[in-house]
């Protein structure tokens, strides 16, 4: 069994081994994979955290015996990496490692100082974490500072807490315990929403009984009642509230 390790600050993942299929999600610097195929220029992975499979551009990643070990996550909204003496800039939630690490024929080292393990849930941090994802373009497969989706968004946001989310909004829904009435939640319960044929089709983070920040557009705080989510900024209903599910434990 061969492993890798994404070695570029985003690697697309895709559905087929090509450049015009579609994205279902990426990697982050320095995340790991388990080599499953090849083919041509692409080979198609299964990512470590959460378990997604699909094909990525084989330059992207190095192959390795040995998987680097996870120190902490990046918390600043864009950090800095030397990679063989040039800087990249990497995404929050990228894995930091120890000050320096050698993937052959790459040399790594970390400029920002060792963040914490992972951050208490509270209020203040939630708040803290979700806003310097705002603005952010949504993407879908996207889940980083440079484009994210709504289920990508909630994942990175919960890794920061040491909280292992899977990739999609109806895995997310299957988790947690939940929350009978919205006058019930609390601040970073997830909240989600289905389509007309009842699948869940999106997600995001309750600050509280009226306010969400999800990824719809772009990363934006809107309005939320028991019926679903009103748009700030149109003043009109975008979202139909399905069910909520709080991860405190």
């Amino acid at each position: 069994m061969s492993f890798a390790v994404c070695i570029v600050a985003v690697a697309p993942v895709r559905i087929e081994p090509t450049h015009k299929s579609e994205m279902v999600t990426e990697l982050l610097f320095l995340e790991s994979v388990t080599v499953l195929e090849r083919l041509q220029d692409f080979i198609k992975v299964k990512c470590h955290y959460d378990g997604y499979e699909g094909w990525c551009q084989q330059i992207q990643l190095v192959e390795t015996a040995f998987l680097p070990e996870t120190y902490g996550w990046h918390h600043q909204p864009i950090n800095e990496v030397i990679i063989n003496n040039q800087l990249t800039r990497v995404s929050m939630g990228t894995t930091w490692n120890d000050t320096s690490i050698s993937l052959p024929p790459f040399d790594i080292s970390f400029k920002e100082a060792k963040p914490p393990a992972h951050f208490d849930f509270t209020e203040q941090n939630i708040q803290r974490i979700t806003r310097a994802f705002l603005g952010t373009p949504y993407l879908w497969g996207g889940k980083s500072v440079f484009g994210i989706d709504c289920s990508g968004f909630t994942q990175q946001v919960f890794k920061l807490f040491n909280i292992v989310l899977p990739r999609d909004a109806y895995q997310q829904a299957a988790l947690g315990k939940s929350i009978g009435f919205l006058e019930e939640a609390n601040c970073g319960d997830l909240a989600f929403f289905d389509n007309e044929e009842g699948h869940i089709t999106h997600v995001g983070i309750l600050f509280n009984t009226h306010t969400i920040i999800h990824a719809s557009g772009y990363v934006k705080i809107d309005a939320i009642d028991a019926m679903g989510i009103i748009s700030t900024l149109h003043s009109k209903r975008t979202h139909r509230l399905r069910l909520i599910k709080t991860f405190r434990e």
